[in-house]
């Protein structure tokens, strides 16, 4: 089958512009909706409107596909100096467990186990202060590896100063994605404005006290992925996989983090259905668009769906995750392991676009292409932000300030023309010119536990 490329390009880039329903999308997720923490009622109003669209775009067996979600919720969360009922800024640590204490302040810098060391005797029982960002010219360590090693050390409690500056602040996690089931958190963790993080080491040095108070609980409730499919028209029982979550944090309406990503997936689908639906111009192998919840809990939506799929089926020849992209354009892919590398980057220079197709140097666990990868499943994410050029507006992440603003329209109509490009290509590479995924997930295994403990390299 011979396909006139140029012709289908412009007819994929102009629909992509021209039918555009990206402000429609922005406007009642992030407008109408709000802040959608998976298990909410405002992500279950999403999931109906994701559901909505992809059958109204002509996508097959659309779906929203539930599962049981433990998850966590938290209603009040204060922090006062004791000698003089000073209050200081604070967020909660996603999932952290309750607490009611006071305890002296401990300054502990960064964390490292030298600065834990020299404070060992005075942590048992205190609340450590300790900076969010590594220190420099040192070997970096996670901060939930500094975390873990401060209850080892006793502390009752810690507070991290955020990196940020304006007395902005972002939920963070306290344990490490990498495992399988990420741990609670090994102490009560809360992040405070790096401008009261200041205060509170100079608090330390004065032998205060702190009352910390966090009002939390852990649950189980219902979530679910939304899944439509586009068919394959010449080898139907392949497919490939675009996907992107749906949820927020608390608070934040997700423009960017991840309307963005979840638009994409909408506006990819529409515009290969009307494609075929105008054209009779199909996928070869089929695709699937997914979007995920509880991403921003673990990646507990992608695990739910590679374990309800990729166990009696087959997996996909490459699954594309999509988050964050009003960050910057598109710059190309990154793919979890080298063997696709060579005939990705083909697709892209038949594009003429001059993207480009690398490989991670760590199985990154940033986001919902890592539950894919860590079943040895062929992953990647675009290459944008990680790497170079991220737009200041990028950084109002896990904040209220992520609005429907701070998606760059125009460039999220790009995206949505490269995607369609590629993935109707990758769909008609023939299956003989696919090389076989060597990997097993006892190598992925394997690896992932070898990188335990590191910083993953984002550039």
């Amino acid at each position: 089958m011979t396909l006139d490329w140029r012709t289908l390009d412009r007819w994929l880039i102009g629909e992509a512009w021209t039918g555009s329903r990206i402000e429609a999308h922005l406007a009642e997720l992030c407008d109408r909706i709000g802040p959608r923490w998976s298990s909410t009622d405002a992500e279950w109003a999403a999931i109906g409107y994701l559901r909505d669209q992809m059958q109204a775009a002509g996508l097959q067996h659309v779906a929203a596909e539930e599962y049981p979600l433990d998850t966590w919720s938290w209603r009040r969360a204060e922090a006062t100096v004791v000698e003089d009922a000073r209050p200081i800024d604070l967020l909660p640590f996603n999932s952290c467990p309750p607490c009611d204490l006071r305890a002296p302040i401990v300054d502990v810098g960064y964390g490292t186990p030298r600065e834990i060391d020299a404070a060992r005797a005075d942590l048992p029982g205190a609340v450590a202060v300790m900076a969010l960002a590594h220190e420099p010219f040192t070997h970096p360590l996670p901060h939930s590896d500094r975390l873990a090693l401060l209850a080892q050390a006793g502390a009752a409690a810690a507070v991290a100063v955020e990196t940020k500056s304006g007395r902005r602040m972002e939920y963070h996690s306290a344990t490490d994605w990498r495992d399988p089931s990420p741990a609670e958190p090994p102490l009560p963790v809360v992040v405070t404005s790096r401008e009261d993080g200041a205060l509170l080491r100079r608090l330390a040095r004065a032998g205060k006290t702190l009352h910390l108070q966090v009002d939390s609980r852990s649950y189980t409730a219902r979530s679910a992925n939304v899944a439509g499919l586009l068919g394959g028209t010449r080898w139907p029982e392949e497919h490939l996989l675009l996907g992107g979550h749906h949820d927020t944090v608390y608070a934040s309406p997700g423009g960017n983090d991840n309307a963005s990503g979840t638009i994409a997936v909408l506006e990819t689908a529409r515009v290969l259905a009307a494609l075929q639906a105008e054209t009779g111009v199909g996928p070869g192998r089929a695709i699937r668009f997914v979007t995920y919840s509880a991403e921003e809990q673990g990646f507990r939506g992608a695990s739910a769906y590679v374990e309800r799929h990729y166990g009696p089926e087959t997996p996909p020849r490459l699954a594309v995750n999509l988050d964050e992209l009003s960050t910057g354009p598109m710059k190309g892919m990154v793919l979890a392991f080298p063997h696709l590398r060579e005939l990705v980057q083909r697709q892209f220079d038949s594009m003429h676009d001059g993207l480009q197709c690398h490989v991670m140097a760590q199985l990154d666990p940033s986001s919902d292409h890592f539950p894919f990868l860590r079943a040895g499943i062929d992953a990647a994410f675009l290459w944008r932000w990680r790497f170079a050029g991220r737009r200041a507006d990028a950084e109002f992440h896990h904040e209220p300030g992520d609005t429907a603003d701070k998606v760059d329209v125009r460039e999220l109509k790009e995206y949505v023309a490269q995607l369609a490009r590629l993935l109707l290509r990758l769909s008609h590479v023939p299956p003989a010119e696919w090389p076989a995924n060597p990997l097993t997930p006892a190598q992925v295994r394997a690896r992932l536990e070898a990188e335990r403990g590191t910083v993953v390299r984002v550039f």
